[in-house]
């Protein structure tokens, strides 16, 4: 089978809803042992609900990604019952902002859950990884990593970040066997789109989820299925040749807007 992860450990972040429930399906789909970490522990173990459902195999973890305690622990504890094999730092949070609607607080927040916590994974993962004889890391970065995004300040900086440090850890790491790459969506439909919509427009929901779509060229929003897919490639021994890049996955939007 194609794309396969038998026998494979996987730790997925912010594996109980949206982007990564669906990756933590995909993946036990193909064979793999997800463990998911997430804040939210009922959204975690309703994903592994439906996994097992399915015949699938994994467990849920209650891990805040911004305490490097936590993180170090969790991690720990699966790499002493089972050898690590694919780390994805899905787990992130929004803002919307210029950098004058940014506040202080603002900047810590999004620094310690989109910067911190994928630094928090990485250094709790390498030395099972290591161990191992490697691994995969790969981090959802954004489009925002690479162009400017109107009212997006905060966020872009922190996917700024999280390309650089897939560059950083695919060249340190390259002898030990570990790939590290990234992806970079554009607009996703996932539960926060639609809980955006309906907090800042009510009543105008079905045009605003129209005018959103449109601002891809290609004209709709991506799925998270499609996101799942592309990370799951990556992930699998087919992309053994790639590391150190990173994967617009954008509908066209970073390269065909404006032309």
């Amino acid at each position: 089978m194609k794309f396969s992860l038998k026998n494979k450990i996987a730790l997925v972040t912010g594996g109980g809803s949206g982007i990564g429930k669906a990756i933590s399906m995909t993946f036990a789909q193909q064979g793999a042992k997800v463990h998911i970490l997430d804040f939210n522990l009922e959204g975690a173990e309703e994903t592994i609900l439906e996994i097992e459902k399915l015949g699938g195999t994994g467990k849920a973890h209650q891990c805040d990604v911004s305490n490097q305690k936590n993180v170090t622990d969790v991690i720990s504890s699966i790499s002493k019952e089972e050898n690590i094999s694919i780390l994805v730092n899905n787990a992130g949070i929004a803002h919307v902002g210029n950098v004058e609607a940014v506040e202080e607080e603002d900047l810590d927040r999004l620094y310690n859950v989109n910067i911190k916590g994928v630094y928090n994974c990485i250094k709790a993962s390498i030395p099972s990884l290591k161990e191992n004889g490697g691994g995969v890391i790969l981090n959802v970065a954004s489009i925002g990593s690479t162009v400017g995004l109107n009212d997006r300040f905060a966020y872009s900086m922190s996917k700024g970040a999280v390309l650089t440090m897939t560059y950083s850890i695919a060249k340190d790491y390259i002898n030990d066997g570990i790939r590290c790459n990234c992806i970079a969506p554009g607009r996703v439909h996932t539960p926060f789109v639609d809980g955006f919509i309906s907090k800042n427009y009510p009543g105008q929901e079905e045009e605003m989820f129209e005018k959103l779509s449109k601002t891809q060229p290609i004209g709709r929003m991506g799925s998270t299925q499609e996101i799942a897919d592309l990370v799951l490639f990556l992930c699998s021994d087919e992309a053994g040749f790639i590391t150190g890049s990173n994967y617009p996955i954008d509908g066209g939007f970073v390269t065909l807007n404006g032309k």
